[in-house]
C-alpha cells in the first residue's frame, strides 16, 4: 500500500501513550475500571470526550466498557468530529486509506468513502485530519475493544445539523454499524461554571434536543446531527459519566468538560412513550 494512504498517528506520545505495551496496559486499566453512572444496553451510538487519556480517558472508557459484548458484531464504526485546526465547510472524508495506531493499522471503508463522495456537502481532503486529535485518540480505545472493524471518520465543520443528519442516516446501518461523536463539552470556565454548562448541555442531548451551541460543545454540530437522527430511530440517551477536568487531572480555575453518553435502543414500544 502506498504510504500517502496511511494516515501516521499525529498525538500519539502526547495524548496518549506511543509505546504499544504502555497503551495497552493504560487501556486495559481505564476499561476494567470503569463505571458508569446507569445501566444501559448495548449502544447503536456514544458521545465520548477526545482530550488526554489522563484527562478524560475514564470518562470515554465508561462508554467503551459498554461494547464489549459487541466485540464481534461491530465491524464499522462511523466517526464524526469536529475540526480543531483546519476550517471546512461540509464534512471532510481523508484521502488516506488507512488510520495508524501504535496498536496496528484500521481500514477505513472503501464502500462508504466511495458513496459519500457523491454528496455535494463531503471533501475529501487530507489537511483537516492530518494533525487533528478527535478521532485518533479514540481508535486504540475501538482497537482494544472490537475484533475486526473498518471506520468511516468524518470531521465536521461549518455545516447544518440536518446535513449531518443525513450523512449518520445514509450510514446507519444495522447492528454491525457503531456511531461515534467526539466531542468535549465547555472549556475553559471555573470549575462551578462547567459543572453548571455541562449539566445544561448534557439535560438537552438526554431528551434529544438537537440545536446546542458551540459554548457547550466543541463538537456540537456532530451531536445535534446524531440528535435528530436518534430521536427518528426512538433511540433512548443514557448519560455514563460527567466530569471535567478538575475531577480527573487538572486545577479547578479553567477546566475543560467531558461526558460520556450511550444511545441505545428503547425498551418499551415508542407509543408508549408519549
Amino acid at each position: 500500500m502506498a504510504l500517502a494512504s496511511i494516515r501516521p498517528p499525529a498525538v500519539a506520545g502526547q495524548f496518549y501513550p506511543g509505546d504499544e505495551r504502555v497503551l495497552r496496559t493504560q487501556l486495559a486499566e481505564m476499561l476494567s475500571t470503569a463505571v458508569a453512572l446507569e445501566a444501559a444496553p448495548t449502544p447503536k451510538a456514544i458521545i465520548v470526550p477526545h482530550a488526554g487519556y489522563m484527562y478524560s480517558g475514564p470518562v470515554a472508557a465508561s462508554a467503551y466498557a459498554l461494547l464489549a459484548p459487541l466485540r464481534q458484531t461491530i465491524r464499522r464504526v462511523v466517526m464524526l468530529g469536529p475540526t480543531h485546526r483546519v476550517a471546512i465547510r461540509g464534512l471532510a472524508l481523508p484521502a488516506a486509506q488507512v488510520f495508524a495506531t501504535p496498536l496496528g493499522d484500521v481500514p477505513v471503508s472503501r464502500a462508504d468513502w466511495m458513496a459519500l463522495q457523491a454528496r455535494g456537502d463531503v471533501i475529501v481532503d487530507d489537511r483537516p485530519h492530518a494533525l487533528e486529535h478527535c478521532l485518533e485518540v479514540q481508535l486504540p480505545f475501538l482497537q482494544m475493544i472490537l475484533e475486526r472493524f473498518e471506520i468511516v471518520p468524518l470531521l465536521v465543520g461549518d455545516a447544518p445539523a440536518q446535513d449531518v443528519a443525513s450523512v449518520i442516516e445514509q450510514l446507519w446501518g444495522g447492528p454491525e454499524t457503531l456511531i461515534l461523536i467526539s466531542s468535549d463539552l465547555s472549556h475553559y470556565l471555573s470549575y462551578r461554571e462547567a459543572q453548571w454548562s455541562d449539566r445544561a448541555a448534557v439535560e438537552q442531548v438526554l431528551e434529544l434536543q438537537a440545536g446546542l451551541d458551540h459554548e457547550q460543545a466543541c463538537g456540537a454540530t456532530p451531536i445535534n446531527g446524531l440528535l435528530i437522527a436518534a430521536r427518528k430511530h426512538h433511540l433512548r440517551a443514557h448519560l455514563l459519566d460527567l466530569r471535567n477536568s478538575g475531577d480527573t487531572a487538572g486545577d479547578r480555575s479553567q477546566v475543560v468538560g467531558y461526558t460520556s453518553i450511550a444511545f441505545c435502543e428503547a425498551e418499551t414500544p415508542s407509543h408508549a412513550r408519549h
